[in-house]
């Protein structure tokens, strides 16, 4: 592992959802403490982003690497969709500042890691759309079984993929989301797919490092996304001369 000084920074974008602790009810920015771990383990120190459409090249500045996490269902209004009935618990804030961000940090060819409704933003800022109910489409809900706990489904990852250099092989990932990928977003090319058929991962080979896996690596042992993402982000610290 790095020593600390030289570190790379990584933001980890937040939710802002109510929150207690103590005595307290409140509006809190959090995020899993798994995010956390894995990235300290990968030898990055985390920093936490909340949303917000202020600030965000000043955000970027102290930044090495950015890990847009999981969370509600995106607003289909973002990609000019009406809502489907099970579309629920958009933040709108967040999409318009996750959105935001993301855009920046490519710009920028600042390294970044999607996960689960982070990847949907990466489809979405490259121009793409999203499944809004998986269900409707392979006609069971093995992605999310239950709300609230992950579900386990195999993945085949593309060998010529930036994916299938670092994650070769794989067994069943830690899973949780109803909604997917759509139309592929301009740039973008496929990297996994589940057995069902459905997309399970995109990366944009224009860039240093942007991928996006809709399943949950923070929740499992393998932490070998994180570990490329944070040495991508000590590459981009050290040509910044940090």
């Amino acid at each position: 592992m790095a020593e600390s000084g030289s570190r790379p920074v990584v933001g980890i974008t937040t939710y802002v959802e109510e929150a207690a602790w103590g005595a307290w009810r409140l509006p809190a920015a959090l995020i899993p403490q798994m995010y956390v771990e894995m990235l300290e383990r990968a030898g990055a120190r985390p920093l936490l982003v909340p949303p917000s459409e202020e600030g965000v090249d000043e955000t970027l500045d102290v930044l090495d690497g950015l890990l847009l996490s999981g969370g509600a269902d995106l607003d289909p209004a973002s990609y000019r969709a009406a809502q489907h009935p099970a579309t629920n618990g958009v933040r709108p804030d967040r999409d318009r500042a996750e959105l935001a961000l993301l855009e920046a940090a490519l710009a920028r060819d600042m390294p970044v890691l999607a996960v689960c409704r982070g990847s949907q933003i990466l489809n979405v800022v490259h121009g793409g759309d999203l499944v809004q109910h998986l269900p409707d489409v392979v006609g069971d809900e093995r992605h999310r079984e239950t709300p609230g706990v992950f579900s386990d489904h195999p993945v085949r990852i593309d060998a010529g993929s930036r994916l299938g250099s670092l994650v070769p092989a794989h067994g069943p990932v830690k899973s949780s989301h109803h909604q997917g990928f759509g139309r592929v977003g301009e740039g973008l090319r496929e990297a996994a797919w589940a057995d069902d058929g459905t997309v399970e991962a995109v990366e944009d080979p224009r860039h240093r490092f942007a991928l996006g896996v809709l399943w949950h690596p923070e929740a499992g042992e393998d932490a070998r996304l994180f570990e490329a993402l944070v040495d991508e982000a000590r590459r981009y610290r050290e040509e910044r001369g940090r």
